[in-house]
């Protein structure tokens, strides 16, 4: 067989060379031969002689390796994985830097620092961003009409309401979603 080796190929061979060795089946000499054999092999032809000394011939190992396909995980919280302190902390900070006036620029630096690193703190912030954007937004366009006018300060009533239920949402590991809210920042 000409077909050339993989690293993972190697690996496969010499984990078996060291199990066979641990069972005391060839003695160092012997172990370190198959060792170095294995270790510069570039075909299956040179691997396979080397499983037929540990097996014998038509094993089931002579067959060609398939490939594991990737696995693809789900975000941490589908799967169950609780988030830490540290990231229930930056999504809460990502929400309740509002309210000390940093409206638009609190959510976005959590979303540039700690939104690299953690897909929780990533999610919340993004949220967070989305809905300051979207009262501001609002802010700017309402007084152009009459009931506008008349609406925006029970629009940054609730905004102050529903910041608040996010940082507490974001530290008891939930997820929230704000309502009425244009997600323009994905």
């Amino acid at each position: 067989m000409e077909l050339r080796v993989t690293n993972q190929d190697r690996e496969h061979v010499v984990e078996h060379v060291k199990a066979a060795y641990a069972e005391g089946r060839f003695d160092k000499f012997e172990f370190d031969e198959r060792l170095e054999r294995a270790m510069t092999a570039r075909t299956h032809g040179d691997l396979m002689p080397i499983m037929t000394e540990l097996y014998g011939p038509q094993r089931r190992w002579q067959q060609p390796l398939v490939p594991p396909r990737p696995v693809t995980l789900p975000p941490d919280s589908a799967r169950g994985i609780p988030a830490d302190s540290n990231e229930r902390l930056g999504g809460a900070a990502a929400h309740l830097l509002a309210l000390p006036g940093l409206v638009i620029l609190g959510p976005l630096i959590m979303l540039l620092t700690g939104g690299k690193t953690s897909p929780y703190i990533r999610r919340h912030a993004l949220e967070a961003l989305n809905f300051h954007l979207t009262v501001v937004g609002a802010t700017i366009l309402l007084p152009f009409t009459i009931v506008g006018v008349v609406l925006i300060p029970v629009i940054w009533v609730a905004a102050f309401v529903l910041t608040i239920v996010g940082g507490v949402s974001a530290l008891a590991e939930n997820d929230f979603r704000y309502p009425l809210t244009v997600r323009l920042v994905k």
